[in-house]
């Protein structure tokens, strides 16, 4: 995006100045073509040159003032691909721009306008060309505002000569885009404000109203008649002075636009409306003008200065000031008659002059406006001149000559000679047709009142939570274990609790550090663990790969929520020392340790309380940025407190303490190298993978947990159920969780996977899985257990990855947050099996706080809650449209380049950035700070930087590196 390094990258492959001018064959022809119009409209692509095969001229004008491309401009040409610029010697004088400035931007600069005709293909000219430059033009191309019905011998000329034309009068209106080529427009306003500069230079008062003890003076009466481009920058610029403004155009549809610049708008109360096509006012009826000149008169008679500008193209001016309002307007009012060249709207103007009528009313009917601000006026017109012919570029580099762009099609005034028929431009939408029957009946639902019945409601809600309830109570009859349970349920409203505080722009973190503790999986497998130095029988293997994959997680995933947090730091924030919080936490285990010592086991049972209190303080601790990052030193203090108590409870011995101290110590430094390699942009993939992690070691624990009880005493249903849906759950949450690192780190399309029968496949494979747990329930028999838990593995394994691939990768962060729900039950399940508090405790905090989150976070983003849990169900999936297809409304936009961005950046007042994902994954911090400066330094733009306060978090916590980048900026 940086203009110096692209000048610089692409004037390094640009090719020396040609010396000669080998195009006449194919931009201009052979041979002149016959002089008739075409009697079919032209498509497609005419012809097409390389530009670097190209020599743009630029004459000097024969009219005084402006000059078609400036140095500037000449520079956006070289830097484009064209081969040559020629500029006759004198061309910008009068604009003020000299030969040297010319040279020094890649010009030529020749005496004659004959060698400049000569040497070029393309001509470029702010007016129609006289008959002498006709001649001199030939067959070659010419850019101008030709206005071919004011210069009709001119225009037969050059076609008998076999040119082509490109008439910037005739562009399209209604194109979006066109607006970067729109000559008449960036010249209109500038006149505008000149008309009023010479108004005011005529008229023999200040503008402004003024309150001295020598007088009282009230401000000068502006009325402006048209309210077009012209019109309404010359009510600005009357309205800037202090004049008191009034605006009238045929088109009431403007008024919006005269008001908001501070003018009064003039109704005439006729019906009648007077937008016509391609975005000009049109002819009026004889009655409209009747009472329009009524009200004039009225309005006229204390006007101080009046500035008409009305115009039809290819029409004499419409008079809109008679000799009657003239008479009646008072001594000394000025009236600056824009459309003088077409006639003027007062028809007693004289073209190019300035007089006094008889009454003492000056006339001024300059048509040289522009040119009065000739250096200005330049550098607009050849802004609009160069983005119009670098529009034609196509993408091998050549200049093409394209009948099916809007843009080319409309300016297209002589093809090799052959007039192009009067550009039509395209019809507007038809509105929308609404049958009788159809408003008769939104007329009955707007009537119709639902009466709400308060009764009815509240019964529904009652009922409602009554069968919640009561389902609840019937499920809780089946777990063995009360104290369990109560710990569950209490874990569970905490858990919402805690989350609810939680700061919008802190859910990321949020997520962080909850994927972090769930890896409390890990002591599942501590209590799994045995055979000494190494696992013997599959229940340890189990434990140690369940210890293994969870000490990565732990690790990976706490550096990762340092580095979120982090980012949120500024650079004169004070210096914070959060780790002396492991203080706390060291005296309570060197406290245990001592108890243990002595052979008091009473704190065994506290253990778990004061970890769950870890995770759960370290969770509310991210509510607010002052106490987040302190936060995960909490949490880190919760885990650390379960892996000592797990240690002391777990009966290891040497060998086997060794062995699960060797494993933690090995995933630690694993997580710990990978997230410390990672950069910002690849944190939310990195919390993906590492979540993932965390359901594998579910499955490995519920498998483990099978397998240690495999031939022995028959387990009771819900030790079954635990066993089963630990590993079910643990196979969604961890081929879900490779799926979104997948689409996030760009190993996979973004985009949903649309598979056929999508939502059958996904019931499908939710009904196997219930049918995999029932039979896992009901079976006896050890081999028709292990391979229905072994399909309680696979079956939700593939159903993990369907659901996540079926959405898109814009939702991978609610996604992601889902899954961290999930591994919480998992956990949950992991302490219903073991039997052991610490994992039903931050198994139901982790659950609960992620389903909240993942409910907030559908809302801030528009999402529909049930779509993201049941994979895309029921949403419509994506297939290719057929062309001219129409499904729904298109909304139109705008297309603009790097160069129209850049001046847009440089004209504006304010600019907003509104940083999101793809900046961040762009590395495009540096170079926004960069344009940030040069637009606060350099051209005085007030720029403000507005994150979105929705949860979109990780986009958001990823973006908001941006700020710190713009603070460090100098």
């Amino acid at each position: 995006f940086s203009p110096a390094a692209r000048v610089a990258s692409r004037i390094g492959q640009r090719p020396a100045a040609r010396l000669a001018s080998p195009l006449s064959a194919s931009f201009a022809g052979d041979a002149p073509p016959p002089q008739t119009a075409q009697e079919d409209e032209p498509v497609g692509l005419q012809f097409e040159v390389p530009l670097a095969q190209l020599t743009v001229g630029v004459p000097r004008e024969t009219r005084r003032g402006r000059v078609a491309v400036s140095p500037e401009n000449v520079a956006q040409l070289r830097m484009g691909g064209v081969g040559g610029v020629v500029v006759q010697a004198g061309a910008g004088f009068d604009a003020g721009f000299t030969d040297t400035a010319y040279e020094m931007a890649g010009a030529e600069v020749v005496q004659g306008a004959t060698e400049v005709y000569v040497r070029s293909d393309v001509i470029m000219k702010v007016h129609a060309p006289s008959e002498m430059e006709v001649h001199m033009l030939g067959g070659k191309t010419l850019i101008c505002q030709v206005q071919a019905a004011k210069n009709a011998k001119a225009v037969e000329g050059m076609a008998a000569n076999g040119a082509t034309v490109f008439d910037m009068t005739t562009l399209s209106r209604t194109l979006s885009r066109g607006q970067a080529f729109d000559t008449l427009s960036s010249q209109a306003n500038l006149a505008g404000y000149r008309a009023v500069v010479e108004g005011v230079h005529a008229l023999r008062r200040p503008m402004a109203g003024m309150m001295t003890s020598a007088g009282r003076l009230r401000p000068a009466k502006v009325m402006v008649l048209g309210a077009g481009v012209a019109g309404l920058q010359a009510v600005q610029s009357a309205k800037n002075m202090g004049a008191q403004v009034f605006a009238f155009d045929v088109r009431s549809v403007v008024a919006e636009q005269v008001e908001s610049l501070g003018g009064k708008f003039l109704f005439v109360d006729t019906g009648e409306e007077g937008a016509g096509a391609g975005g000009y006012a049109k002819e009026m009826s004889p009655e409209w003008f009747e009472r329009a000149r009524a009200m004039l008169e009225e309005e006229l008679a204390d006007a101080d200065l009046v500035v008409t500008t009305a115009l039809v193209p290819n029409r004499p001016a419409p008079e809109l000031l008679t000799e009657r309002m003239l008479q009646a307007m008072p001594r000394g009012a000025v009236v600056v008659d824009m459309a003088a060249e077409a006639g003027g709207n007062y028809k007693g103007t004289r073209a190019g002059k300035s007089f006094t009528t008889d009454n003492g009313v000056t006339i001024i009917g300059y048509t040289d406006l522009p040119d009065r601000v000739a250096p200005v006026a330049s550098s607009f017109y050849g802004n609009n001149l160069v983005k119009f012919f670098q529009s034609m570029e196509t993408s091998e580099g050549n200049l093409g000559v394209d009948m099916d762009d809007e843009a080319v099609r409309s300016t297209a005034l002589l093809l090799r000679g052959a007039r192009v028929p009067p550009f039509k431009p395209p019809p507007p939408p038809p509105p929308l047709k609404i049958t009788k029957l159809e408003v008769e009946e939104q007329a009955e639902e707007e009537e119709e009142v639902v009466e709400v019945d308060p009764r009815a409601e509240t019964l529904k809600d009652a009922t409602h939570k009554a069968g919640l309830l009561a389902a609840s109570t019937l499920a809780a009859t089946a777990v063995p274990n009360g104290p369990m349970l109560n710990v569950f349920v209490l874990a569970n409203i905490v858990g919402q609790r805690v989350v609810e505080g939680v700061t919008h722009a802190l859910h990321s973190p949020l997520m962080s550090v909850t994927n972090a503790i769930s890896g409390m999986t890990v002591v599942g497998g501590l209590y799994q663990m045995g055979g000494g130095a190494f696992p013997t029988t599959v229940t340890e293997w189990c434990g140690a790969a369940a210890v293994l994959l969870s000490a990565v997680n732990i690790a990976g995933g706490s550096l990762v929520t340092h580095k979120m947090l982090d980012m949120f730091r500024r650079p004169d924030d004070p210096p914070e020392y959060n780790e002396l919080y492991l203080l706390p936490a060291a005296a309570v285990g060197a406290g245990y340790l001592a108890s243990k010592a002595l052979g008091w086991d009473g704190m065994d049972a506290a253990m778990p309380i004061l970890s769950g209190l870890g995770c759960i303080g370290g969770i509310n601790a991210l509510s607010s940025q002052e106490t987040a990052r302190l936060g995960n030193v909490i949490g880190l203090s919760g885990i650390g407190l379960g892996l000592l108590g797990t240690f002391a409870t777990a009966g290891f011995d040497v060998p086997t303490a060794l062995q699960a101290s060797a494993l933690l110590g090995a995933g630690g430094l694993v997580g710990y190298q990978v997230a410390q390699k990672i950069s910002p942009t690849e944190l939310p993939q990195t919390v993906a993978a590492f979540h993932s992690l965390v359901g594998l070691a579910a499955c490995a624990t519920a498998a483990g947990d099978f397998a240690r009880h495999l031939g022995g005493a028959p387990l009771d249903a819900f030790h079954n159920f635990a066993i089963y849906g630990g590993m079910a759950i643990g196979a969604v949450t961890a081929t879900g969780s490779l799926i979104a690192f997948g689409k996030l780190n760009g190993n996979l399309p973004s985009s949903p996977l649309a598979l056929p029968g999508r939502d059958p496949l996904n019931a499908a494979m939710a009904a196997a899985t219930l049918a995999g747990g029932a039979g896992f329930l009901m079976t006896g028999e050890p081999g028709m257990a292990a391979a229905a838990l072994a399909a309680g593995a696979v079956v939700p394994g593939l159903l993990g990855a369907h659901m996540t691939a079926s959405i898109g990768g814009a939702d991978m962060p609610v996604v992601i947050t889902l899954l961290n729900s999930y591994s919480g039950w998992a956990l949950c399940s992991e302490g219903f099996m073991m039997d052991k508090p610490l994992l039903t405790v931050v198994g139901a905090l982790i659950g609960s706080s992620g389903w909240m989150l993942t409910s907030v976070m559908c809302k801030g983003m528009n999402r529909d809650l049930k779509n993201v849990i049941l994979g895309g169900w029921g949403a419509k999936a994506a297939a290719p449209k057929a062309e001219g297809a129409e499904d729904g409304p298109l909304l139109a936009h705008t297309e603009i380049n790097v160069d129209d961005a850049v001046e847009r950046l440089k004209l504006a007042d304010k600019v907003v950035v509104v940083p999101g994902y793809g900046l961040a994954v762009a590395n495009a911090q540096a170079d926004v700070a960069e344009i940030t400066r040069r637009l606060t330094k350099d051209h005085g733009v007030e720029v403000s930087l507005i994150p979105n306060p929705k949860p979109l978090h990780l986009t958001l916590t990823l973006t908001l590196t941006l700020i710190v980048t713009l603070a460090l900026a100098p």
